[in-house]
């Protein structure tokens, strides 16, 4: 029998792959097996850690080391240093940008320090396919726990008394949604799980999946309980091939230790899943389109009410909850809706899991109480701004969400105090944008992908983001004219307020928050046309000042168009009539001698 002393427990999230972490996996399996370390050392490959920025990521348990910026070349030299000589590598230790300072264990890490996981308790500490790993940390107990000891009514007012809102957007209470589905009169009903995440910069959902996803099939085994279900089905997009194909394995276990199918733990409840694979339209993230997906049709929002939970997939009542939301229903069930409420502020209670991603330093996958702030979100957990560069928004709650300026950094974050500001929760984006960021050329970024995502199904939504996106392309064009932005407005009203679905009546806000608070840019584009930023290339005028040039030709050497003129000794010169405003030689110069 091997005696395993150590555990190397290795990021295997869609992240971590992307930067080699298969080939480093491999490399040190090979590398262990040939100085005879192999049985006694284990790599166990994880789910997504959360720090994507530093991956491939790697904790050493039990001692507790972790590495981070991980390449199949660093291996030999790890083997020989940490497993046969006991000597740490420095070299990989994480590094604290402001103090220089390597700090060797991840709890001291800040990006780890300042978090609280809930939802994302298992990720980078078991083997998202191996049922026994889920277990051994008290997995599928709130199910049991719910089948043998519980009434529907029990469980549905636990979930009242945690105080649970759907981390889908919307934030509707999870335990009155679930009542009002388990009231609803009909022998057949759904649980549904929405897996369907389109937002720019979210992967939430996914990472969850990667890392932990028992804990969304418990969430559901609990779901159906309440409301009488018997079938249920987890709408997730294609383009996630590694969390469908670690749900399969998931559901086939699972159903092997009698936790999905007949009589679920000798209970007489009976209960099983299907995933069903959505072919990446945004819009079938709203609930009613994602039904009509899962029958067959073409994904469009129809109107409510009736609501799902009275008429939902194939007319019967139907509970749809994300993937975390789910997620957080067995530590509900486990320890007690009282001690889920403890945390959080008073209308938003529990945890939220947000996607850090943008001009940040520490992007990854970030849990924290809710209320908590957003200056530390991005600047005690993210890392701040990289290159010393300044703060200038942040975008929340994806291409529905607004940006929020540097005066409301210290909000707390929660459903009713980031609305007040002009964004919304959404399912969980966060988009940090530095001072180098056009905020014309971002609204006109999500209108570009709201309008083309818009199933077209009405009127204000189809015809009214393309005239958004019309006047916005004309802006960051230098074709604006006076009046525009009173246009701007007065459509953004409109389609708010008679779109079908939550694609359109949320679609303006990133329009209607950046004129709020940053009106002066649109001003600029259109009075003057010029761009504050310097990113809306047809605005752009390049000079070069011959008092700063410091001749060094680099400039010159970088232009595609051949553009620039110089000789040595002399300062370098622009050919208007040539140059493509590709801005190659501004970002070449390290003198600013490029206004």
């Amino acid at each position: 029998m091997n005696q395993v002393r150590t555990q190397l427990m290795l990021c295997g999230g869609t992240g971590c792959r992307a930067n080699r972490s298969e080939a480093f996996r491999e490399t040190l399996q090979q590398e262990l097996e040939r100085r005879g370390l192999a049985r006694e050392i284990e790599i166990v490959e994880t789910g997504c850690n959360g720090f994507c920025a530093v991956g491939p990521v790697m904790l050493v348990q039990p001692e507790g080391i972790f590495y981070q910026k991980l390449t199949p070349e660093i291996v030999p030299h790890l083997v020989e240093e940490h497993f046969l000589k006991g000597r740490p590598v420095k070299k990989l230790f994480y590094v604290e940008p402001a103090s220089k300072e390597t700090i060797p264990k991840m709890e001291e890490i800040p990006f780890f320090a300042h978090q609280m996981f809930w939802v994302m308790r298992n990720k980078g500490v078991i083997d998202p396919e191996k049922i026994d790993e889920y277990i051994a940390r008290d997995g599928y107990f709130g199910a049991a726990k719910a089948l043998r000891e519980m009434t529907p009514e029990q469980i549905i007012e636990e979930v009242k008394i945690s105080g649970l809102r759907g981390r889908g957007g919307a934030g509707f209470p999870t335990g009155i949604k679930w009542e009002f589905a388990r009231k609803s009169p009909g022998g057949v009903k759904y649980v549904l799980c929405n897996a369907d995440e389109g937002d720019p910069g979210a992967f939430m959902d996914r990472s969850v999946l990667e890392a932990d996803p028992h804990a969304v099939l418990e969430g559901m085994i609990i779901a159906a309980r309440a409301i009488d279900a018997h079938r249920g089905y987890i709408y997730v997009r294609t383009e996630y091939p590694l969390a469908i194909r670690r749900l399969e394995i998931a559901i086939r276990q699972a159903r092997e230790y009698g936790l999905l199918g007949k009589d679920i733990l000798g209970t007489g409840f009976d209960f099983d899943i299907e995933i069903y694979q959505g072919a990446g339209a945004f819009v079938c993230g709203e609930e009613t389109a994602l039904m009509r997906s899962i029958e067959g049709k073409r994904g469009m929002p129809r109107p409510r009410p009736p609501f799902p939970a009275v008429k939902g997939l194939w007319e019967k009542p139907t509970v749809l909850n994300n993937v975390e939301t789910l997620a957080n229903i067995p530590l509900i069930i486990t320890h007690g809706g009282r001690w889920f409420a403890s945390v959080g502020t008073e209308g938003s209670k529990g945890t939220k899991v947000f996607a850090l991603s943008g001009d940040v330093n520490n992007i990854g996958l970030v849990e924290v109480p809710m209320g908590t702030s957003l200056r530390r979100l991005i600047f005690e957990i993210g890392g701040g701004i990289p290159r010393k560069k300044k703060f200038k928004a942040v975008q929340l709650g994806g291409p529905s969400g607004g940006c929020v300026p540097e005066q409301y950094l210290d909000i707390p974050v929660d459903y009713e105090e980031i609305a007040k500001v002009g964004a919304i929760m959404g399912s969980g984006g966060v988009i940090v944008m530095d001072h180098e960021t056009c905020m014309v050329d971002m609204a006109r970024f999500f209108m570009d992908f709201v309008q083309d995502e818009s199933c077209g199904k009405c009127t204000p939504c189809r015809e009214g983001t393309r005239r958004l996106l019309e006047i916005l392309e004309k802006l960051c064009e230098g074709r604006g004219e006076p009046g525009d932005l009173e246009t701007l407005e007065e459509l953004s009203r409109i389609i708010k307020e008679s779109s079908l679905c939550g694609l359109g009546q949320t679609g303006p806000n990133p329009v209607l928050s950046t004129l709020r608070y940053f009106r002066e840019e649109y001003e600029a584009h259109i009075f003057e046309k010029r761009c504050p930023a310097k990113r809306c290339v047809a605005l752009l005028k390049f000079e070069i000042d011959p008092e700063v040039c410091t001749q060094c030709g680099a400039c010159f050497r970088a232009c595609p168009a051949g553009a620039i003129a110089w000789k040595k000794k002399e300062p370098a010169r622009i050919d208007k009539e040539k140059c493509i405003r590709c801005m190659t030689c501004f970002e070449k110069c390290r003198f600013d001698a490029i206004s």
